[in-house]
């Protein structure tokens, strides 16, 4: 267990001689732990007022009425209600003078989902060869995506610093972060939700997201519904539009993104529910997210197809629909946020593209933070010149996000992102001009060379994104089921960035986080890897955990943390302990 977790209150004092001196001492560290401790909680957090019919959202655009969400299937809620103990403060009292905790509230740990932890110091290239597991635990049920993290948690237990993640069945776990121990659930199952109506229960492969107040974590259940939890005891927020609606049709879309949460400049935070289809692409289903205004619970809809209709669709013949099918949001994080431009940003998969017709099938598009577009459309728009191939051939350009670069020195572009996708190619692409076209709706404007993926693949995973503090340089990390990349982004005289393979190895995987000058992945034999990122050297490895799909890590208070195919969770810390 890392050293900033165990408790510091076992040093033992003697009063061999000057007795007086060494007590006022005693004093003086007694008071400063009382200032430090977490102040104890008294009242019951208050919940928002309801402003409209539970279930139902509250937005300003025109929605179908949704169905009634089913019960959950959850324990009986344990009182009293919890509050979070401490913000930016230690674990616990007794660590008061400890390395500070930080939290992990979403996928890849930010709105960027850039997959870069900037706040970890205590696992270093130096000591990482001493990782070793800390605990495994059996889970209900397959969670194909990664934890988020609070510390400082009151629940009925006590304290405790909480993981909370998804399952494919629908469940809400909240865990003991240092055991594993479950600390409360709740379940949303599939019911007689089966796919495109035919075939096996429904399932997500989503994950949660915390509150950016830290009082409630967000989690999709498989009735087609978003659900606010309180994160010390799971009692379930039904008012101010709560639950709120993300499909009509859960059992044609699936929401397998990770629920991701965006805070403008102005304030306002934004929780995204994105949506796709099932494997094999059957079935009446648009793509689209789900914006939901986290002050009031108001939402808005944007489709990838028809994107004129900001409404949730039922399936055809019924109304409201749209006569095209087949696109999707279903890369990892769903969409980003790139706080410099403050606008959000997500890919498309197959689908036909048709900005005559609202259609935006195989493009990356520019949203509002609220979700809104422009005259029936996005703000801004991407799409490659051979589209129609990318659609006939099943080469999405969605299977992965954009990733937001950090700015490469001497780039006459600040604001750039890589976008990947199944036809194995990578794309510079400008943020704040998408397409070099002033607007939505025009083809090509890609940034320098279209590079292949340099270790072959197709792009399923979210690629990482960094700024090397020796140098400055960016750098982007990619894996594919044929391995691994490193990627330097490369600027000549001019000003012209252009992606520069720098190096690889050949052990594919799911989406890669960098850490204090570690990079960490997980492989689909099974394996957890740590490398150097710049030079792809192999610095740890560990075989304890089982296969993956989607499952990634996640390295968060000297603490790394990988869900498998197995069903399981497995922690890994400084010589596990």
């Amino acid at each position: 267990m890392p050293n900033h977790l165990l408790n510091h209150g076992r040093n033992e004092y003697t009063m061999r001689r000057f007795f007086p001196f060494k007590l006022a001492i005693l004093c003086l560290v007694a008071m400063l732990c009382v200032q430090c401790a977490p102040a104890a909680v008294t009242s019951t957090p208050v919940i928002e007022q309801p402003t409209a019919q539970p279930g139902q959202p509250t937005g300003t655009d025109t929605f179908v009425a949704p169905p009634n969400p089913p019960d959950d299937t959850s324990t009986p809620v344990i009182q009293p209600s919890p509050t979070v103990a401490s913000t930016q403060t230690p674990i616990a009292a007794t660590q008061a003078l400890a390395v500070q905790a930080y939290n992990w509230l979403q996928f890849n740990g930010s709105s960027q989902h850039s997959g870069v932890n900037a706040q970890e110091t205590t696992i270093t290239a130096a000591n990482v060869g001493a990782l070793a597991r800390l605990f495994q635990v059996g889970l209900p049920a397959v969670a194909d995506g990664a934890v988020v993290y609070l510390v400082g948690v009151q629940t009925p237990t006590g304290v405790h610093n909480l993981l909370f993640l998804t399952t494919k069945a629908g469940h809400i776990l909240a865990l003991d972060a240092l055991t594993g121990a479950e600390i409360w659930s709740h379940q949303y199952p599939a019911g007689t939700c089966r796919i495109n109506n035919t075939g096996g229960p429904c399932f997500t492969a989503s994950s949660p997201a915390i509150d950016p107040g830290l009082k409630y974590v967000y989690s999709y259940g498989l009735d087609g519904f978003v659900h606010k939890y309180q994160v010390g005891d799971g009692t379930e927020i039904k008012v101010g539009g709560w639950p709120e609606l993300a499909t009509l049709k859960p059992y044609n879309e699936k929401v397998s993104p990770a629920l991701s949460i965006a805070t403008t400049n102005g304030g306002d935070s934004y929780l995204y529910v994105s949506n796709g289809g099932n494997l094999g692409d059957r079935g009446d289903y648009q793509g689209h997210i789900t914006a939901i205004h986290l002050a009031d619970g108001s939402q808005h809809v944007f489709n990838t197809l028809c994107s004129d209709q900001a409404v949730h669709y039922l399936e055809s013949p019924a109304t409201p629909d749209c006569p095209a099918v087949q696109s999707a949001v279903w890369a990892r994080p769903g969409v980003v946020f790139d706080p410099a431009t403050q606008k959000i940003y997500l890919a498309t998969g197959n689908g036909t593209y048709d900005p005559t017709r609202y259609d935006w099938g195989d493009s990356v598009l520019a949203l509002n933070p609220d979700g809104t577009g422009a005259n029936g459309g996005p703000v801004d728009s991407f799409t490659p010149a051979d589209f129609q191939q990318l659609d006939q051939t099943d080469a999405d350009l969605g299977s992965t996000s954009p990733v937001i670069l950090p700015v490469a020195p001497g780039s006459k572009f600040p604001h750039l992102a890589v976008q990947g996708g199944k036809d194995q190619l990578l794309r510079l692409i400008n943020l704040d001009n998408l397409s070099g076209q002033n607007g939505p709706g025009h083809t090509g404007g890609e940034i320098g060379p279209i590079i292949p993926v340099p270790q072959g693949g197709q792009v399923f995973s979210t690629p990482a994104a960094w700024s090397n503090p020796a140098d400055g340089s960016a750098w982007v990390f990619v894996t594919t089921k044929n391995g691994i990349a490193g990627i330097k982004i490369n600027v000549d005289g001019s000003g012209n960035p252009s992606l520069v393979p720098a190096w690889q190895i050949a052990s594919g995987g799911s989406s890669p986080i960098l850490v204090n000058g570690v990079l960490f992945y997980a492989t689909n034999g099974g394996k957890v890897l740590a490398l150097d990122p710049t030079t792809g050297n192999i610095l740890w490895s560990s075989s304890a955990i089982g296969g993956i799909h989607w499952e990634s890590p996640v390295v968060v208070n000297g603490v790394l943390y990988i869900t498998d195919e197995s069903g399981r969770l497995t922690a890994f810390s400084l010589n596990g302990r």
